[in-house]
């Protein structure tokens, strides 16, 4: 049998947030591409918190997994929730606003297949955003290539296939749904991407802004931590640490230098203060990352709470 005639248990998941002009088509978009295409699957629904008649609409959508939060707790958190409700092999995630279009679903499962692979990300090469859009998304994106390195062109892209056993045992957090390839390749996870299409939004308003931007990058800084130090944070503040008690040394002895040679302390107190200052800075980064190294052994061997509460879930068959 080849790949691309083997069947598919897949779960799509939609965070949605106010998008009462898009939901239904968008419903039907992806009920018929996974019809045509044979596949066993369930569509799930988020509603991060929406105001409009998002929820209305929803309830009687089907079949529909529909999964309603008690407030806007913004994107990662809605798709985590629609992640952790999945049931099938293979998890889907698009943006409810349509631009992500569904028809790409099914190259992108046979790719995933077909390469051996974990993860495929969309790369909407030729994006339909405003400028302002395309210019912070290709700032944040070099920045990401700085830092994460995760090899994608466009992590930003919502549309993303992953074999379920990839969130075995992973919790979403701020703006991390953006970074997720990169999380998962830390793990060991293999990640693709392929040029997905990208459609102008026909209904409804964005909901980025710059208040996003800002989260976005600060988990940017968090994910190339992660990254670099987060089995070893030690290595980090020790190295910091070091080169502080180094520098105080240094300025130790040069003031000793100058007490034996006779020159008047009081015209030169700031290498005894530098001194004092180094040390004791020295000290904090190394005590700082002792504390880092037992925080990080308690992550990885308690239970960590979710940032979101679910007000209920149906299950329209």
């Amino acid at each position: 049998m080849e790949i691309k005639d083997m069947p598919y248990s897949v779960s799509i998941v939609v965070p949605i947030y106010n998008e009462e002009g898009n939901v239904q088509a968008l419903h039907e978009e992806i009920m018929k591409v996974c019809e045509k295409a044979a596949y066993k699957y369930e569509i799930i629904f988020v509603n991060d918190g929406s105001s409009d008649r998002t929820d209305e609409i929803c309830r009687i959508l089907k079949p529909l997994k529909y999964i309603k939060l008690r407030k806007n707790f913004g994107q990662t958190a809605a798709m985590d929730v629609g992640i952790k409700a999945s049931k099938y092999d293979y998890i889907v995630t698009l943006d409810g606003d349509r631009q992500n279009d569904p028809a790409d679903i099914p190259q992108m499962l046979d790719y995933l297949l077909e390469n051996k692979l974990d993860v495929v990300s969309g790369w909407r090469k030729n994006r339909k955003d405003t400028w302002i859009k395309k210019f912070t998304s290709r700032g944040a994106n070099f920045l990401r290539g700085i830092l994460v390195k995760d090899g994608i062109h466009d992590s930003g892209c919502s549309l993303k296939v992953y074999k379920k056993e990839c969130f075995a045992e992973m919790n979403l957090y701020g703006e991390q749904h953006r970074f997720i390839p990169a999380l998962l390749r830390i793990k060991g996870f293999e990640v693709g991407e392929i040029v997905v299409n990208h459609r102008p939004r026909t209904a409804g308003v964005t909901k980025y802004n710059w208040r996003r931007t800002i989260k976005g990058f600060v988990d940017m800084v968090s994910v190339w931590f992660w990254n670099k130090y987060a089995v070893r944070p030690l290595h980090m503040m020790g190295a910091a640490g070091m080169l502080s008690l180094v520098a105080g040394a240094i300025c130790g002895l040069w003031s000793i230098v100058i007490f034996i040679l006779g020159y008047e302390m009081s015209d030169n107190i700031i290498l005894p203060l530098l001194t004092i200052f180094f040390i004791i800075i020295g000290l904090l980064l190394f005590i700082f990352g002792l504390m880092s190294e037992i925080l990080v052994k308690t992550y990885y061997g308690v239970h960590i709470d979710k940032p979101y509460s679910v007000k209920e879930i149906i299950e329209n068959e």
